[in-house]
């Protein structure tokens, strides 16, 4: 599998599209459609998985017609598979109510939307927002492989086991 992040809009949001040959999944398509879509070209775009409903994470989403989207609304804690791409869902709650994350069991990465960052977590005093839920959240990913990527919303990549030692909310 193929991962490309695109840095979209004002806040500089991460968009990634992941592809399978000539297959694609887009994952938080937050602005500037024509960027995104310029990275489209002889790829069919399976559907759209959104880790939470903020504008900057959605915001060109009605620009893409007649793909299916996938977020927090339609989608339980389980395993999924579009195509040939297979991945769990990870119910993250504490930047938002509708916090999700995609684990993609079978390359050891998780796109993390804004629920975890590069030594940080994702705000929790926004509307939805909730401490007690963002630690329950932290309790179950750091069960997860050590050496598992994270594809943050916003930001740089990182490992789990880089956050566990470096991220002051994950310490032990």
């Amino acid at each position: 599998m193929e991962i490309k992040r695109i840095v979209v809009g004002p806040l500089a949001t991460n968009c990634y599209i992941l592809t399978i040959d000539n297959d694609a999944l887009i994952i938080d398509p937050g602005a500037e459609f024509s960027k995104i879509s310029s990275f489209l070209k002889d790829k069919k775009v399976l559907a759209i998985l959104i880790t939470h409903n903020h504008f900057d994470h959605i915001g060109c989403l009605s620009s893409f017609k007649d793909i299916p989207i996938y977020d927090g609304n339609n989608l339980k804690e389980k395993e999924y598979q579009i195509g040939r791409f297979v991945f769990d869902v990870i119910t993250t709650k504490g930047h938002s109510e509708d916090s999700i994350s995609f684990y993609f069991k079978n390359n050891n990465i998780l796109f993390s939307g804004d629920f975890l960052f590069y030594e940080n977590i994702g705000r929790t005093d926004l509307p939805t927002g909730n401490d007690y839920d963002m630690q329950k959240s932290i309790k179950k990913i750091i069960k997860y492989p050590p050496n598992m990527i994270i594809y943050p919303g916003h930001g740089c990549e990182t490992s789990l086991q880089h956050e566990i030692q470096n991220n002051s909310y994950l310490k032990k």
